[in-house]
């Protein structure tokens, strides 16, 4: 295994970010965001586009120059340090391979810059191409690989540098889903194997909580929630984090707002009782795979979702205009905290 953490069983890689802001003029792309990410963790950066995600990823790289506020990599302050200098490496999204360079080449591209002696450095790219399995294309070149494969000769070219963190700006987008579900099962495999860290951009709800140790959710240049993947979506801290990540109601009861998810809602024909039920007019109903998505807008205006079973809503169909109740049971509840809604 090439990477130093690997040879030393040392995990690597814990980043702090200590009042980190980015202003352009009087605009604030990141307002004085704290993180403190352990060594050898998966975390993606999730959030709406203009969030501060990508800023906060260039900044980590060097690529952008944090305003205010101090970037540590292992304990070492990096702020405001070169991207070579740093012991990080960035993939990025378009790969930017040299076409006219063979996979080996490209990958000891570095290397070379470096002045590793030639046969020094295309032993040590054909090693890490054998980490990522893209050994047996190392004559190739990238335009004779599908876009896969090429991604996979830029995360061999990103680690041959044996960074302590390999910084990822969505990586997966321009994949289609089959390839997508497949590519982050070997990033997640990878990293593990490795035991540097990884920080991933994305803006995918799914693809975060498929992959992170650690999701931060971000919003108008600063930190929403940060925790597990399950600590995330099972108790979402706000409005937007309950609505952003998916799979959640956001219900004002007037004294208080809570979240309740999809499928712990129930449809039943009749009148509504009690506080944890609402009467509900049906919009739509959408086959969802995992059973029928049924859209509601209750009498205060209010959007709603429940994912009834399929075999349930088969048997007994909720049709458009339809007038329902809509109910919870109260420990299903999460309260929020006011804030970004």
């Amino acid at each position: 295994m090439p990477a130093a953490a690997a040879e030393t069983g040392e995990a690597r890689g814990r980043i702090e970010f200590a009042g980190v802001s980015k202003a352009y003029g009087t605009a604030r792309a990141v307002d004085s965001i704290s993180l403190d990410i352990p060594a050898a963790t998966y975390c993606c950066l999730l959030g709406p586009s203009g969030c501060g995600k990508t800023t906060s990823l260039r900044m980590l790289a060097g690529h952008e120059i944090a305003t205010a506020g101090d970037i540590l990599l292992d304990g070492l302050d990096v702020t405001r340090l070169p991207p070579a200098r740093r012991g990080t490496a960035m993939m990025f999204q378009n790969y930017a391979l040299f076409p006219h360079l063979s996979v080996q080449e490209n990958v000891a591209f570095s290397l070379r810059m470096r002045g590793e002696p030639r046969m020094t450095r295309l032993a040590q790219a054909r090693a890490m191409l054998r980490v990522v399995e893209m050994e047996r294309f190392a004559e190739r070149l990238p335009a004779q690989l599908s876009g896969g494969q090429q991604q996979r000769v830029a995360l061999a070219r990103a680690l041959i540098t044996r960074p302590a963190a390999l910084l990822l700006d969505e990586p997966l987008s321009a994949l289609d889903p089959f390839l997508r579900l497949r590519v982050r099962t070997e990033l997640k495999k990878l990293q593990k194997s490795l035991g540097i860290s990884f920080v991933h951009v994305t803006h995918s709800q799914d693809e975060a909580l498929a992959l992170a140790d650690k999701v931060v959710l971000m919003n108008v240049g600063r930190i929403e929630q940060q925790g597990t993947a399950e600590e995330v979506f099972t108790r979402p801290r706000t409005p937007f984090v309950a609505r952003f990540i998916g799979g959640h109601n956001v219900i004002d009861l007037g004294d208080r707002m809570v979240a309740v998810r999809t499928d712990r809602v129930a449809l039943q024909r009749g009148e509504a009782t009690g506080p944890t039920s609402r009467a509900a007019t049906v919009k739509a109903a959408e086959y969802a795979g995992n059973g029928f998505s049924v859209q509601l807008v209750d009498d205060r205006d209010g959007e709603l979702i429940a994912l009834v079973p399929e075999e349930e809503f088969r048997a007994r169909p909720f049709g458009e205009g339809e007038r329902v109740t809509v109910s919870w049971a109260p420990d299903q509840m999460h309260v929020l905290e006011q804030g970004s809604a």
